[in-house]
């Protein structure tokens, strides 16, 4: 479980000693600045949102949070591309709201053309786990027994167009592996039935598994990370254990209304830059699982756009959509 405490804590040597920021924007902010976290309090994508109630008050405003929910998020990131875009109102999103649900569901309400990138938090990635008492010790050998059995094996996930949903398919897809997918409510849930070995294996969060993997009571096959990850060093990739170019990445992010100006958005990145790249705010994101994947306004719209072609395409191929 991510500790919101630790978060909250590295923040507060961070904020005390640092120097305002020059204003970039002329008059700006005017007033407080509203960020909109399309989830429930105290859950992963709240956490972040509360350190940044830490930072951007340097910018001579406070920033106050307001939790959006509903529709897998879609509700908040609505309220956010309608809002006036003079950075006032800004979202937290995450891998779900910024890239998969605009290329899963025709009926969102939103696409990335209704917002302006403002910065990238952090990323991290899933793993592939199984019950200790299988008999695959690596995908390799996984991968093989799904060939020689197809049918026999499923993947428990957390709903329709959800992320490990579309992790799963995307590794049937790479594979050539005929997996059964089972859905459950959330990744608790999914865990605990791969922990009583009701499913063959999952896919998900490092946060969420490697308590249980490092006592033992599941068995990481390869995490979605490009190169090994330094969250978790010991496992091999999925390209390593030889599923090509298979990458997950879940990611966190901050967005403004499309129309934003745009020195307005280059200031609240510098501000977020500078607030998450400091040494102790770097120990705390890795500690919950995550790493710091700071950058321009630029990047990150490049990124998101990535990825929705990417979650578009697994979804068009796997026959996935979400109305």
């Amino acid at each position: 479980m991510l500790d919101r405490r630790a978060f909250l804590g590295a923040s507060a040597g961070l904020c005390a000693g640092s120097s305002p920021l020059r204003l970039a924007a002329q008059g700006y902010p005017e007033r407080p600045i509203r960020l909109i976290v399309p989830a429930p309090p105290g859950g992963p994508t709240d956490i972040p949102a509360r350190l940044l109630t830490q930072m951007l008050p340097k910018l001579g405003q406070p920033l106050m949070v307001e939790n959006r929910v509903g529709a897998g998020g879609a509700i908040g990131a609505c309220a956010v591309a309608g809002a006036t875009p003079d950075g006032h109102t800004l979202l937290l999103g995450n891998t779900s709201v910024l890239a998969i649900i605009p290329a899963v569901s025709a009926g969102a309400g939103y696409d990335l053309k209704n917002f302006a990138p403002v910065a990238k938090i952090s990323e991290s990635y899933q793993i592939l786990v199984v019950h200790p008492s299988a008999p695959w010790n690596s995908v390799t050998e996984f991968v093989a027994d799904a060939k020689a059995n197809p049918g026999r094996f499923n993947v428990a996930h957390t709903g329709a167009g959800g992320l490990p949903h579309l992790t799963a398919e995307l590794f049937r897809a790479s594979t050539g592996v005929d997996l059964v997918g089972v859905p459950y409510k959330g990744g608790g849930e999914a865990v605990t039935s791969l922990l009583g070995q009701q499913v063959h294996c999952t896919f998900e969060a490092i946060s969420i598994l490697l308590p249980q993997i490092r006592e033992g009571k599941l068995r990481a096959l390869g995490v979605t990370s490009r190169s090994r990850t330094p969250l978790a060093p010991d496992i091999p990739t999925m390209i390593e254990a030889g599923v090509p170019d298979y990458e997950v990445t879940t990611f966190y992010a901050v967005v403004a209304p499309a129309g934003t100006p745009q020195a307005v958005v280059k200031q609240l990145n510098a501000a977020i830059n500078e607030g998450f790249g400091t040494q102790e705010m770097r120990a705390a994101i890795t500690k919950l699982g995550s790493a710091p994947a700071l950058g321009t306004p630029d990047e990150l719209g490049r990124f998101m756009a990535a990825q929705t072609a990417k979650w578009a395409d697994v979804a068009k191929k796997a026959g996935v959509k979400v109305e």
